[in-house]
């Protein structure tokens, strides 16, 4: 299971013989997988700021775990064509999450315990907001291009009558600067191919003869140029029509066809050299103009040539890792070792408030060996800490402070201090 129970108790003689006991029978039971969660002597302060300070850190807790289950998703967002590879991409200093939380450490030079314990908490929360704000900064323009790139592949793809045809077309497929003639681009069912051959050149007076070639096709038909004078082309259109054959509106503007490729060219570059694993353009195994045919004459656009690499090309080029990915696997690494470190925080705070000082406690790290032995290994640990509960409540009471998260009779309460660590959360 990837969930872990990390508790504590009081670190007198009686209480570490509770915990061999427990850890005797859960060993036994198989329930549970046990090791020692060793926590740095921090400064403590007052009861007051301990109190304080253990609000703070339940805010904490749940402002990093939504931070890192984001992180995780981004990564998945990013490795679209990968999904399968995530989990290896969601790392705590360059180990799996699991050994990380099993072998924990301190982390001195970053967390110094010297400090006083509302330092480290500060320290700990400015590393969590600064992440939070790049993410979102990063993620948002990494969002911009992803729908950007997929607004240009709906245009892109498609049939005949809706799709971009800039990338179809060529400039030597249209009579231009012409006074008095003019290219129509026609749109012919693929059953009616024949029939646009015998009279296309009748539907209106003054069509060019033996002006029309097919250019491209979809599954339903294909696009044919055709050149007839200025004067005829509205009659020409209506005859057309008549037959089934639809005259796609377009003119042939160099000027715009060249924005709009090297639009393209720019997005494709962008999602290539900064989200190397994303696959939102060029997906295996296809290309963004992937219904069509093109018979004409190559356009040579850098674009188009991206569009048409063999598929082996586009997959290595994305085995690498693009500036987004490497920042979302170091951060989101920054931010799960916090989080644990926050838990290891909750645990102290929450110690020295139930069981007093001087600081004597002894954390463990429980792994339960799968969920149906939970509620068996709960009522091992409630029946070999039960005297815990007394020992807490006089405390409370001695102390005449509220505890926040302890009630005593409440179904949330235990006699020992706990919290979960549920890293199912990132799958």
């Amino acid at each position: 299971m990837s969930e872990f129970w990390l508790i504590s108790a009081p670190g007198d003689k009686e209480n570490l013989q509770a915990l061999e006991r427990m850890n005797m029978v859960t060993s036994k039971s198989n329930l549970s997988h046990n090791t020692k969660f060793a926590i740095p002597d921090f400064k403590v302060g007052t009861l007051d700021s301990l109190v304080g300070l253990s609000d703070e850190l339940g805010k904490l807790d749940t402002f990093a775990e939504s931070l890192i289950k984001r992180m995780a998703q981004s990564v998945a967002d990013v490795m679209e064509d990968s999904e399968g590879k995530v989990q290896e991409n969601l790392l705590a200093n360059g180990g799996g999450l699991t050994s990380f939380v099993t072998h924990f450490e301190w982390d001195m030079a970053k967390y110094p315990a010297k400090q006083p314990l509302v330092s480290v908490v500060d320290a700990v929360a400015k590393q969590l907001v600064q992440i939070d704000t790049d993410v979102k900064s990063r993620t948002a323009a990494y969002s911009a291009l992803k729908t950007a790139l997929e607004n240009l592949e709906r245009r892109s793809t498609g049939n005949l009558f809706t799709r971009t045809l800039s990338d179809i077309v060529s400039k030597e497929d249209f009579v231009l600067d012409s006074e008095y003639l003019v290219t129509l681009l026609v749109i012919v069912p693929k059953a009616s191919y024949s029939q646009w051959q015998r009279t296309y050149e009748s539907l209106s007076d003054m069509v060019v003869p033996r002006s029309t070639k097919l250019i491209a096709e979809d599954p339903e038909g294909g696009l044919f140029t055709v050149t007839l004078f200025r004067r005829v082309m509205d009659d020409f259109k209506t005859k057309a029509k008549e037959n089934k054959f639809m005259v796609r509106e377009f003119y042939y503007d160099e000027k715009e066809i060249k924005r709009e490729r090297e639009e393209m060219t720019r997005l494709l570059s962008d999602k290539k050299q900064q989200y190397q694993n994303s696959c939102v353009a060029l997906k295996k195994g296809s290309s963004i103009y992937r219904d069509h045919k093109v018979k004409g004459a190559p356009l040579g656009s850098p674009a188009r040539l991206a569009a048409g690499q063999p598929d082996r090309e586009r997959e290595s080029e994305g085995e690498g890792e693009g500036p987004l990915l490497r920042w979302l696997k170091v951060n989101f690494s920054e931010a799960f070792i916090a989080w644990i470190h926050i838990k290891a925080l909750r645990v102290f705070v929450e110690s020295v408030l139930r069981y007093g000082l001087p600081v004597n406690f002894q954390a463990v790290l429980l792994q339960p060996h799968k969920k149906s032995a939970t509620k068996r290994l709960r009522e091992v640990l409630n029946s070999v800490f039960r005297h815990l509960d007394e020992v807490a409540a006089a405390s409370i009471l001695d102390a005449a402070v509220e505890i926040p998260g302890l009630q005593l009779g409440s179904q949330d309460y235990f006699p020992y201090v706990y919290f979960r660590i549920d890293l199912s959360l990132l799958d």
